[in-house]
């Protein structure tokens, strides 16, 4: 109990310190509750609108998110829902009134089967299910609420309207604090999330390299790989898809609120983030060569250091630059692709060719004969156990002495047979390390791997460009003496993305 409230102080000044927005969406909630408290808390509201107030509460609790877009998503969603429910309850109770009660009864029966099916069914069209979901449901919920409650309640007309009117004070309130008041936005979010992942791959790049070189043992970061900062720097690149479709989806429904009010491309942040995932996937690999079983020894890895290093960081300038462009909005340089990367390449070229022994072999004869020793090691394991079988069975006797002998013998031939079997997997491993290419294929692996990297770095700045291109980014300057904007007309039709599955009222 002493210790707890340091640990809730601690915790809360880590959220906080994370990302300080979360304190202003924090108060942005209180606020928002006390102001539609009012409806309750204020006499002349109260005498107004009534018990239905609670309705405005129930609103903003549910539709007030932590970003502009999501809050628009979600208010526009149950506003276009319960305005659609409301229209068409009403239209049944119009038809039910006109006919007797047996029969209103089984009409408002059918009715609410019918919607209910249908709206339930629409809920798997992969458009609907994207971006309307949420209002599928809200639109469920008020028509089953008005059309059952008419058949009971007179005055079921002026409750809808009430309750039509909380739902609307409710959802202007959201909108008016997730819009004007400190907005957080999605599109922002989205952009500094990619911005975030640029600059992860290159450090965990550069770590990799660096530690693959250096002279700390490598087993150790087997233990602690959670912890390592290269995992951290692509681990947040490998998680970002559902995180990228969410955000995108929510920048889709915002407004333009940039200085020239260009449309947010959303899209293309998708497709650059796939992109990333996919240069991602390579950075992994190359992480896992520093953890592999055999290893390069370090005087061969020595003969590779200084190209290797040097294109490393070619990859990692590049990846900088890409980050840089995207955080200022401006196109990437025309040298991103340096001299200096190409002659990297072709020194790593050259220092592999320069040792062809290494990759090639000078002596296969030995390693047949180290193959062949192994072979014969195994035999030589084998045949006692035959002949040891033949004697214990032929040499059976029926006395006691010799059943305690045949006991003896048995279980001493067991635990021989334990231990081959545990000598198995280190024969396998001798062999495998007696090949004299076995030292060289680990660094052939991680040098395949750094130039893999390269190859596929095109993408990633093809794609950049692209984001740059239809998001209208200044041309690049060095020294930004002006800024020179080259767009063309973003595409018109901007397909939604999905809507969160979660649905509460």
């Amino acid at each position: 109990m002493k210790r707890s409230p340091g640990w809730l102080w601690r915790t809360i000044w880590k959220v906080g310190r994370e990302d300080p927005r979360r304190m202003i969406h924090a108060f942005k909630v209180g606020l928002s509750l006390t102001l539609v408290s009012l409806l309750y808390l204020m006499e002349p509201l109260f005498k107004g609108i009534g018990t239905n107030a609670i309705w405005a509460v129930m609103t903003v609790v549910v539709v007030l998110e932590f970003t502009a877009g999501a809050t628009l998503c979600k208010g526009l969603n149950r506003g276009l829902g319960t305005v659609l429910a409301g229209s068409l309850a009403f239209l049944i109770e119009f038809i039910a009134t006109k006919s007797g009660k047996a029969f209103r009864a089984v009409f408002i029966g059918a009715a609410v089967f019918l919607i209910g099916t249908t709206a339930t069914y629409m809920r798997f069209f992969s458009y609907i299910k994207k971006n309307y979901d949420y209002g599928v449901v809200i639109f469920l919920l008020t028509f089953n609420l008005i059309t059952v409650s008419s058949y009971r309640v007179e005055n079921v007309l002026k409750i809808a309207h009430d309750r039509f009117y909380t739902i609307v004070i409710g959802c202007g309130i959201c909108l008016f604090m997730s819009l004007l008041v400190f907005p957080i936005w999605s599109g922002e979010d989205l952009h500094n999330s990619t911005v975030g992942k640029l600059e992860g791959l290159a450090k965990s790049i550069e770590a990799c390299v660096n530690e693959y070189f250096n002279d700390s043992e490598l087993k150790e970061n087997q233990e602690k790989s959670s912890e390592d900062p290269i995992y951290k720097g692509y681990k947040a690149v490998l998680d970002s898809k559902s995180t990228d479709e969410t955000l995108a989806l929510y920048a889709s429904w915002e407004p333009r609120h940039s200085r020239h009010c260009y449309r947010f491309p959303w899209q293309q942040y998708v497709k650059v983030g796939a992109v990333l995932r996919q240069f991602g996937y390579t950075v992994v690999a190359l992480h896992g060569c520093l953890l592999t079983e055999i290893q390069t020894p370090r005087s061969v890895r020595a003969l590779f250091k200084d190209p290797c290093i040097r294109l490393a960081g070619e990859v990692t300038k590049a990846l900088m630059e890409l980050a840089n462009s995207i955080r200022n909005r401006r196109h990437c340089s025309p040298g991103i692709l340096s001299d200096h990367l190409h002659e990297a390449l072709q020194d790593l070229n050259t220092a592999i060719k320069s040792q062809p022994r290494l990759f090639l072999g000078s002596n296969n004869n030995q390693a047949n004969n180290m193959l062949a020793l192994a072979a014969a090691h195994a035999a030589r394991q084998n045949k006692p156990e035959n002949d040891r079988h033949g004697v214990s069975l032929s040499s059976v006797k029926t006395d006691s002495s010799a059943l305690m002998e045949w006991k003896t013998n048995r279980a001493s031939e067991q635990a021989k047979e334990n231990e081959r079997k545990v000598l198995r997997p280190q024969l396998s491993k001798i062999a495998i390390t007696s090949l004299e290419f076995s030292e060289a294929l680990p660094f052939a692996a991680f040098a395949s791997l750094l130039v893999e990297i390269v190859a596929r770095l095109d993408n990633v700045i093809e794609e950049v460009e692209e984001l740059g291109r239809i998001a209208c980014y200044k041309e690049y300057n060095p020294e930004d003496d002006e800024i020179i904007v080259k767009c063309e007309k973003p595409p018109v039709d901007v397909a939604k993305n999905q809507l969160p599955t979660h649905a509460s009222d």
